[in-house]
């Protein structure tokens, strides 16, 4: 007996949702002009146009151009795309509108791993501290599915979210410990923890894109799994889906996502949490739409918070994880407002 397809929503056209998602591809594609364009020193288009097609090494702006500044919004992209899809997959396969990559330990998991290792290696360069951070991420979201996992019913989002927070909770104290008895490893933290673009160029990007690019290929292609989860487990199974299997899948994902993103720039907070409820409300409830334009509108968010931040305390500059917690948090009340909200 073949399996009955799982039925989606439609409550948008397709041509709309088609033309939306052109619209935010173009509006990508300014900002991250604007991303290249806009710094402590401003640079034209000639400049940017001979710095890839006439390249001078002896050329300040060209160079600024193809080591900083690209790099810096490439990184940009991915990362906010990373963080977004894994936020609105979370969000889809726990059923839980507040989900976002810190529930599963992310964030505490490459926190704990850097301040350890600093705490055990002298010297830790901002390469090994990537890695360092994404195998710690790794191990702590391995950690959540597996304690989530025990019992017959298997990882329900209610024990995947008690999970999530007693790992995190547990790594938070080991960080702690960790820097109220090492100097080292507390600056490194401060440094780490505030959640920027900035400083991290060509080495972090060519570490890090494998990730993100394969986590963000993958989770594009889990719009009608989620479709199905969002009917319940036990619709779903009728239906023919492999529930378990999905949740493995999409853990995965989050974790590839979730892990480079925060090892890379640190815990960037809101991108996950909030843009894909924006990307809900523009096209409804359908996540074979909902994913794609959170992986536009994430990247959009966390680039132009990226440039606001450089042009806020010009010559200075602003991270983008405080301009957005500055902005994320009355976005998310907001959000919060809204009474369809929890009914994912």
């Amino acid at each position: 007996m073949q399996p009955v397809e799982a039925p989606t929503p439609r409550h948008r056209s397709t041509v709309g949702l088609g033309l939306g998602a052109l619209l935010l591809l173009g509006v990508l594609a300014v900002v991250m002009f604007i991303s290249i364009t806009i710094g402590a020193r401003g640079v034209g288009l000639h400049t940017i146009w001979t710095a890839f097609t006439d390249y001078d090494p002896t050329s300040a702006e060209q160079t600024v151009i193809r080591e900083l500044r690209v790099p810096r919004t490439l990184l940009g992209l991915l990362v906010g795309a990373g963080l977004g899809l894994a936020g609105a997959l979370l969000q889809g396969v726990t059923r839980n509108p507040l989900a976002d990559p810190g529930i599963m330990g992310i964030n505490m998991g490459a926190a704990a791993g850097i301040v350890v290792a600093v705490m055990l290696f002298d010297g830790l360069s901002q390469s090994t501290s990537v890695w360092v951070g994404f195998a710690g991420a790794g191990i702590a979201t391995v950690v959540v599915y597996g304690v989530a996992s025990f019992g017959r019913e298997g990882a329900t989002p209610v024990k995947l979210a008690l999970a999530g927070a007693a790992v995190s909770a547990s790594l938070y104290s080991v960080t702690t410990g960790v820097t109220m008895t090492d100097l080292q490893a507390l600056n490194e933290l401060r440094f780490w923890q505030v959640g920027s673009l900035s400083g991290r160029y060509l080495p972090v990007l060519s570490q890090t894109w494998p990730f993100l690019v394969a986590g963000i290929a993958v989770a594009l292609l889990m719009g009608r799994s989620l479709n199905g989860l969002a009917l319940g487990d036990d619709l779903a199974v009728a239906l023919g889906q492999r529930v378990r299997l999905t949740r493995v899948v999409v853990f995965v994902t989050v974790a590839l996502l979730g892990g480079a993103a925060t090892a890379a720039c640190g815990p960037i907070v809101f991108v996950g949490l909030v843009v894909p409820h924006v990307a809900r409300a523009l096209c409804g409830p359908d996540y074979r739409w909902i994913l794609p334009y959170t992986f536009l509108l994430s990247p959009i968010i966390l680039l132009c918070a990226d440039v606001l931040g450089r042009v806020l305390v010009s010559p200075s500059e602003l991270q983008v994880g405080v301009v957005l917690g500055v902005v994320g948090a009355p976005a998310f009340i907001l959000l919060v407002r809204r009474k369809d909200l929890a009914q994912l």
